[in-house]
């Protein structure tokens, strides 16, 4: 029992032994890169790359493809872009495609345009064939006030040199509405769009607006025009029912400060009232001070009685409408003086 135990102690040390011998020696990988004229060493390279936790399938393989496409790429190069968050097959595919297409591109600006967040594969391909982005309608407004409604098909180029840092497609789309809208608004008449649309799109390549993006604009071409709305007309319907508006508040305006300047008036009336009441219940003490300081006599009292009846007696008669009042007066006066 002591002999089989220990027998099966040095088979699962030895089995354990080659499991952690070919992780971190990958000899497969090895042959396949000697094979392939690549040369990699295996404690420096292939297990120094597992101790820095680094794929060596990753980087070898990238390695073999860019040689056989005359790459020039070192290894610590491809493990510095791994180990900084690139992806290293995509940017050894970009660089062998852009090595076909003859277009200027090294290791370290693809790599730096990997990690800015672009697809660097994509803007290589992008670089070959141009792609081509279309607007949403853009409204836009005449100056006689008809809305026209554009679409706008545009294409573009990447640009290697401006994709680190470049604006991106949005910018591009957002700049071709404002160079649509400027253009129609500049238009005498919607007609005038409708005849040369192809006036919109000169004048919105002439803007160069591909200034600081990472994209080349190579055309601009107009792929629909709609006739909106009488965008003047509603303008001017709405300024018309506006004044209405204020025309009718400053009526109402006015009808409250005359509403209460009448009762102003009214109030200002009826305070004479008071004040002629007041002034008429004195009467009578006036007369009764002047008769008891000689100033008035028993006749003058009654002419002032004659002449008030007198009054009393015509206020009456213009009252009931009478219209002639001829005699009436000198007859009360007849009477009274008898």
């Amino acid at each position: 029992m002591p002999a089989a135990g220990l027998a099966i102690v040095v088979v699962v040390g030895a089995l354990f032994f080659l499991i952690l011998f070919f992780y971190f020696i990958p000899l497969g990988l090895w042959v396949t890169a000697l094979s392939s004229g690549v040369h990699v060493r295996i404690f420096s390279d292939l297990v120094g790359m597992r101790l820095r936790k680094v794929p060596p399938d990753v980087i070898v393989r990238s390695k073999i493809t860019a040689l056989k496409a005359g790459i020039p790429v070192d290894i610590p190069k491809l493990e510095a872009h791994y180990l900084a968050g690139g992806n290293v097959p995509r940017v050894v595919n970009a660089l062998i495609s852009a090595a076909k297409a003859n277009i200027e591109l090294d290791f370290n600006r693809a790599a730096a345009i990997d990690l800015a967040g672009r697809d660097v594969l994509e803007a290589v391909k992008l670089s070959v064939t141009p792609k081509v982005i279309e607007t949403p309608q853009v409204p836009a407004v005449a100056k006689n006030g008809i809305q026209v409604r554009v679409v706008a098909r545009v294409t573009i180029r990447a640009n290697i040199e401006r994709l680190v840092g470049g604006a991106g497609e949005a910018t591009i789309l957002a700049r071709v509405g404002e160079g649509i809208v400027t253009t129609i608004g500049t238009s005498e008449s919607h007609k005038e769009v409708l005849e040369h649309p192809d006036n919109i799109s000169k004048t919105v390549l002439d803007k160069g607006l591909d200034a600081g993006t990472a994209f080349e604009i190579l055309s601009i071409d107009i792929a629909d025009v709609f006739i909106g709305d009488n965008i003047g007309a509603k303008l001017q319907s709405d300024q018309a029912e506006a004044e209405l508006k204020i025309a009718r508040a400053k009526a109402e305006e006015r009808r409250a400060a005359a509403v209460a300047t009448e009762q102003e008036m009214k109030a200002r009336v009826q305070e004479m009232r008071a004040k002629l009441v007041e002034a008429e219940s004195q009467i009578p003490m006036a007369i009764a001070e002047a008769f008891r300081s000689g100033h008035l006599g028993v006749m003058d009292y009654y002419n002032f009685q004659n002449i008030q009846a007198d009054t009393n007696m015509r206020k009456s008669i213009a009252e009931g409408g009478v219209g002639d009042t001829g005699d009436s007066p000198a007859t009360g006066a007849t009477q009274t003086t008898s």
